[in-house]
């Protein structure tokens, strides 16, 4: 006991303390992990939507256009 820097009453004030404020951050802010990375992604899937899902969706359309013909 003697090595330790704080004396138990100090430690605990401390960690009550710090205890306390992750407390009202989490309230205040009740983000979670996955709504940051939600919020991260969104813009990089939208951009990759933008460049991407038109040409998807012509090249699907075309073939199944051409599928429906041959199939008449």
């Amino acid at each position: 006991m003697e090595d330790r820097l704080l004396s138990q009453a100090t430690d605990a004030t401390v960690g009550h303390a710090f205890d306390l404020l992750a407390n009202t951050v989490l309230t205040r802010n009740a983000r979670t992990l996955e709504d940051l990375v939600q919020d991260m992604l969104r813009p990089m899937l939208k951009a990759w939507l933008d460049d991407n899902l038109p040409v998807m969706v012509e090249r699907l359309v075309r073939a199944e256009i051409e599928r429906v013909a041959r199939g008449r």
